[in-house]
């Protein structure tokens, strides 16, 4: 009997551990995506709070338009309270936490630095507003709305948490797999945040072009996972708000696996909060993203964001300036709602679904009603803030120039004068009374070089004495046919029997240095993509092209380029400016119907989970051709505060799992192995651009075919696209390119007054070079200023022209830190400050008001 016991006790000694062996706990992320613009159907609210009192194991995490709160509480008010409850605990076993509290749920990688801090700062204001208790601990995702500077920003907000995983959604790219269960994600300002990434072993789907493994916890998934070391393995998927199956996974048993279901909030400070962690230093490279780039409707969604990007940043240090130099309200009410409007127009469903939605009212119409608003409403504060800026007893023709960027400006600029005046005797004087050279253009504006100050005006008057003639920049036709355009800066030679392409680009202070690649197949500034329902391959310098000079110094010099590219017209303004190191080009195309353009991509073919993607090969498409006189390339690229060193051998893909960065959003630049020389190509919207060992810099014009889910990307009207080259000196930081981006997506502004204010020019914030006024913004009478550092990694001195009682750091959750010593002269005020590259500091001066 004794015997038979041990027999007994040593089987259900084995068996316990078999069991135990064999039956794995893993965690999961389950909860909801979407919202009130995205899809939130009225009974959804009704649903998580019936669901989660049904399943007491269930936790959810949110990421919910914050707009869906008011119409949830408008439309089920017993609903809306019932959820307000249960969201209250906001404890660590608390069951729901809210993961991704921006406004509209952008891609982040896709619009500006300033744009993303809005998108959660508008986002947690609002839903704190319905649920005063909640506490926002992690970042979380169903799309990949990830760039690299997340980081800093999230730590300024409180966040101590984030996640690189987007299991279930994607259509739009994930991040690159990484080792290990945990990692310190580090920023490029070197801030560290610690996130979950998308494991090593979290493989892409088969069969799929939306999924990783981890989507569903399945016991592969977790196996993997355990086999690789990982003690606590989670997956994730936000369901889809209006999905009615409650609880993802069930119970959460899947054959020997057990889920259970938490809060990130939860994963990361109780159950995984001392699993080992890895530092990750992730690039922007890292993020490996893709839309339907170069098609007519992302092109023109991207444009039309950006110019409202750059246009309500400008207006409200217009408002800055107003308010301090004339004492002008601050029009917080109207700035909230042109952000508003801004904000939901980079909603991420407008760039990767845009024709969704009836006829009049998709994505893409939503965009366009949206940035007209903010349009609009820049526009008349900026009317106003010229109005109070120049309301003094003054009298007399003036013409006052505004600097919205953070750097001295000496530039040329175009004013467009009354009709009623007699040009020929205009003449123009500076506030030191020096005569200025002008030219006349023919569309009665006048051409002249201004100088203004960083983030401040100067006033210029009008006279009735002929203007001063230089000599300066001019074109000239050679006896080969050829133009060259000619400034201090360059000798510029196009060839209209191949289409206006541009045969050399020799830059005079470079020591002459030649950037063309004449050597080349391809010919600069060529236009070339794969007509595949015409022919194949076309090219613009395959037929001649006409060449009309539009203006010729001596200020500035344009040419309009006239040629044909399979059969349709184009045109191109090619601008240059004396002093000016940037070339402006000005694309218009006027499209004969729909030609395809890309690879070729017949009716019926496209399949959904099949990796091969038609949109995803940049080769194919029209592209903007830039060869370079630059051995052994290397390509730098600008991110959300970032820059990017690419390692990429080229930018070339076909497959979703193969995705590759090849995203621009406002410039790459091109240099030498050495660093010694390089050219910068600027553009106006958010797209993709094309680079390889042998294939040269290229800017995406234009696809037209099958994209994501078999849509039909037409064209549908013409294309109209402004880019910009600068060939300069060393690295891009060395050179200051991005200073010459902000300098080209703020122009100076300028308007004819009959006063003006009464000191003649002024500056409200000096930075060093490398350092951007990122925003600046009022709470109250405090001016707060943000700073972004480019390039300098020195303590630096910031001056302000205005007198403050303190000056204080403060995070973007507007936390104070450190005060800062301010150190006071005449009519000025000034602090010294330590940002790391990259980095960005929010200064905020107690009662700022004018000396």
């Amino acid at each position: 009997m004794v015997k038979k016991l041990r027999y007994l006790f040593l089987a259900l000694f084995i068996c316990f551990n078999c069991v135990k062996v064999s039956a794995q706990t893993a965690y999961y992320i389950d909860g909801y995506h979407g919202g009130i613009w995205g899809h939130y159907p009225d009974w959804n609210t009704r649903f998580m709070a019936d669901m989660l009192k049904k399943n007491p194991d269930w936790k959810i995490n949110i990421e919910l338009e914050p707009e869906t709160w008011a119409r949830a509480q408008a439309v089920d008010p017993l609903a809306y309270a019932d959820f307000k409850a249960l969201f209250a605990d906001q404890s660590l076993n608390g069951r729901i936490e809210y993961v991704n509290p921006a406004y509209a749920q952008s891609y982040m990688y896709n619009i500006s630095g300033e744009s993303i801090i809005r998108q959660l700062s508008y986002g947690m204001k609002l839903i704190k507003a319905h649920f005063p208790e909640a506490v926002f601990t992690s970042y979380s995702s169903e799309e990949p709305c990830f760039t690299s500077a997340l980081p800093q920003i999230l730590t300024s907000f409180g966040f101590k948490y984030a996640s690189l995983k987007n299991p279930n959604t994607c259509f739009g790219g994930y991040t690159r797999p990484h080792g290990g269960e945990l990692v310190n994600w580090i920023g490029p300002d070197g801030t560290a945040i610690i996130a979950s990434p998308r494991y090593s072993i979290e493989k892409l789907t088969p069969k799929s072009t939306w999924q990783t493994i981890a989507w569903n916890n399945s016991a592969e998934y977790v196996n993997a996972a355990l086999a690789e070391g990982m003690t606590h393995p989670i997956g994730m998927t936000l369901q889809d708000a209006g999905w009615k199956g409650g609880p993802f996974i069930g119970n959460g048993v899947h054959s020997n696996v057990k889920s259970i279901y938490t809060t990130w909030r939860n994963y990361f400070a109780n159950v995984a909060a001392k699993d080992p962690r890895q530092n990750w230093k992730v690039s922007q490279e890292d993020i490996l993203v893709s839309l339907v780039w170069g098609s007519q409707v992302t092109q023109q969604i991207a444009q039309k964001v950006r110019l409202s990007e750059n246009k309500l940043v400008a207006t409200e240090k217009l408002g800055a300036i107003a308010k301090i130099y004339a004492a002008a309200v601050w029009p917080q009410a109207a700035l909230d709602s042109a952000w508003r409007t801004l904000l939901l127009s980079q909603h991420h469903d407008c760039w990767i679904v845009p024709y969704n939605g009836k006829p009049g009212n998709t994505w893409a119409d939503k965009v366009t009603g949206w940035t007209g608003h903010t349009n609009r409403i820049c526009d008349s504060i900026i009317n106003r803030a010229w109005a109070t800026l120049n309301q003094s007893g003054i009298s007399g023709n003036y013409i006052t120039v505004y600097n919205t960027t953070s750097v001295n400006r000496d530039e040329v600029i175009s004013v467009k004068l009354p009709a009623s005046r007699n040009l020929a005797n205009t003449g123009l004087i500076d506030r030191n009374g020096h005569a200025v050279p002008l030219q006349v253009t023919a569309e009665s504006s006048i051409i002249f070089k201004a100088r203004i100050p960083s983030m401040g005006y100067a006033i210029y008057q009008l006279t009735d004495k002929a203007p001063i003639q230089v000599k300066g920049a001019s074109i000239s036709k050679m006896a080969n046919g050829k133009y060259q355009l000619e400034t201090d800066i360059y000798k510029l030679i196009i060839d209209p029997a191949h289409g206006g392409v541009i045969k050399s680009i020799n830059a005079k202070k470079l020591n002459n240095k030649e950037f063309v690649d004449q050597s080349n197949t391809r010919s600069f500034n060529e236009l070339r993509g794969n007509f595949y329902k015409d022919g194949g391959f076309k090219s613009s310098a395959d037929s001649a092209a006409d060449i009309d000079i539009i203006e010729n110094g001596p200020l500035r010099i344009k040419v309009l380029v006239k040629g044909q590219i399979a059969g349709n017209n184009y045109k191109q303004v090619i601008s240059l400016e004396q002093g000016q190191p940037r070339i402006d080009i000005k694309l218009d195309i006027d499209w004969k119907g729909n030609p395809g353009i890309g690879q070729d991509t017949k009716p019926g073919t496209y399949k959904g989970d099949s990796p091969a993607k038609p949109f995803y090969d940049d080769r194919n498409k029209l592209l903007a051709m830039f060869p370079l006189n630059l051995k052994q390339q290397k390509v730098y690229k600008n991110a959300p505060f970032d820059v990017t060193e690419s390692k990429l051998k080229n930018t070339f893909f076909t497959r979703w799992d193969s995705i590759k960065n090849n995203v621009i959003l406002n410039w790459v630049d091109v240099t030498d192995k050495n660093d010694q020389y390089g050219m910068a190509l600027f553009t106006d919207h958010t797209t993709s651009y094309a680079h390889g060992e042998d294939f040269p810099l290229g800017l995406n014009i234009q696809y037209s075919g099958s994209g994501l889910w078999g849509r039909n990307y037409v064209i549908n009207g013409p294309t109209q696209i402004n880019y910009a080259l600068i060939p300069h000196r060393g690295r891009w930081d060395n050179a200051g390119i991005w200073a010459e981006g902000t300098r080209w997506s703020e122009p100076l502004i300028a308007i004819v007054v009959n006063g003006h204010p009464p000191e003649m020019s002024r500056s409200l914030v000096k930075v060093p070079a490398g350092y951007e006024v990122s925003a600046i913004n009022f709470d109250g009478n405090d001016m707060l200023v943000r700073i972004f550092n480019t390039g300098t990694s020195n303590k630096e001195k910031i001056t302000f022209g205005c007198k403050a009682a303190r000056a204080v750091l403060v995070e973007l959750n507007g936390k104070e830190g450190d005060e800062l010593t301010l150190s006071k002269q005449p009519h000025q005020i000034s602090a010294m400050i330590t940002i790391p590259k990259f980095g960005i500091r929010t200064i905020k001066l107690i009662n700022a008001r004018n000396f």
